[in-house]
């Protein structure tokens, strides 16, 4: 129990150091987004799908084969 103290106590005096996320991890969340965003525009302006939600008058059957 007391080499678990003293470990405690040893890293609670140590000096903070920026990991990862700390550095970078707005860039890469902005990055992110960035690219979401990019793909569906693209996506919605080109990918040529109609966006007509209603299949009236698009839905046609077809012919009965015996």
């Amino acid at each position: 129990a007391r080499g678990i103290q003293h470990t405690a106590v040893r890293q609670a005096h140590r000096k903070y150091e920026p990991n990862f996320h700390d550095k970078y991890g707005n860039m890469v969340l902005v990055g992110g987004a960035v690219v979401f965003t990019a793909v569906w525009a693209y996506v919605l302006t080109q990918a040529g799908m109609e966006w007509g939600l209603s299949p009236v008058g698009r839905v046609t059957p077809k012919e009965w084969k015996e």
